[in-house]
């Protein structure tokens, strides 16, 4: 390996480094305690190709979730998620009066991440900001998640790129548009193949499955 691209002694060079041998690395034990979700997530903004399976551990004597580098060199652009200014973050959280898009509940400012609708895995460009972003453009953009519940939702849009299965929200099996499967007439790069999916936008499936709901108790 060259000279390391990440700040040598932080947690992000740390899992860099344990993953730059490209063989298959525990996330339970060999990564833990290093916020792997993020920093793995960090890396893939610069171009680095991880990939994710899940293994039985010898150590762990458990089947985990494993994650190798492929290569030392980045081999794709790299997508730097800009942050985001303080005064659009307010916006988008008076926008959304503090709830979060998941749970419907109303939250203090520290409890939200402000994120991006169309996951950043999918990204064929940097991303740029527009302070005064009409009502209608935040709330096509973005949504108010728990930091939990954004990586959550990072590890379906992961798996989503890799094997071209749409994210479902505990086990429900339901999409407000499209089907399960990414419809190959979208790019990978494509929002649109993104439409419908519950991580996509939470209340737009919660409203098309009451709807459907309602109707069908309507016909009883």
């Amino acid at each position: 390996m060259k000279k390391h691209p990440f700040n040598v002694g932080t947690k992000l060079a740390k899992v860099f480094t344990i993953l730059s041998d490209g063989e298959w690395h525990c996330g339970k034990h060999e990564l833990s305690g290093t916020q792997p979700a993020k920093a793995i997530q960090i890396i893939r903004q610069h171009g680095f190709l991880i990939e994710n399976s899940t293994r039985y551990c010898d150590v762990c004597k458990d089947k985990t979730v494993h994650r190798r580098l492929i290569s030392t060199e980045p081999i794709s652009p790299s997508f730097i998620r800009l942050q985001l200014p303080p005064k659009l973050r307010q916006r988008v959280l008076e926008y959304y009066s503090n709830t979060e898009a998941i749970t419907l509940r109303e939250m203090l400012p520290n409890q939200l991440e402000v994120d991006h609708r169309f996951p950043q895995v999918r990204w064929s460009k940097d991303e740029s900001y527009t302070i005064n972003m009409t009502e209608e453009e935040l709330h096509r953009k973005f949504q108010l998640l728990t930091r939990q519940h954004n990586l959550w939702k990072s590890r379906y849009c992961e798996h989503c790129v890799k094997t071209g299965e749409r994210g479902t929200f505990i086990g429900i099996n339901f999409f407000a548009e499209g089907k399960a499967k990414w419809n190959p007439k979208f790019s990978s790069n494509d929002e649109q193949g993104c439409y419908g999916c519950f991580w996509y936008d939470p209340d737009k499936w919660r409203k098309t499955l009451n709807d459907l709901i309602r109707r069908a108790n309507e016909m009883e």
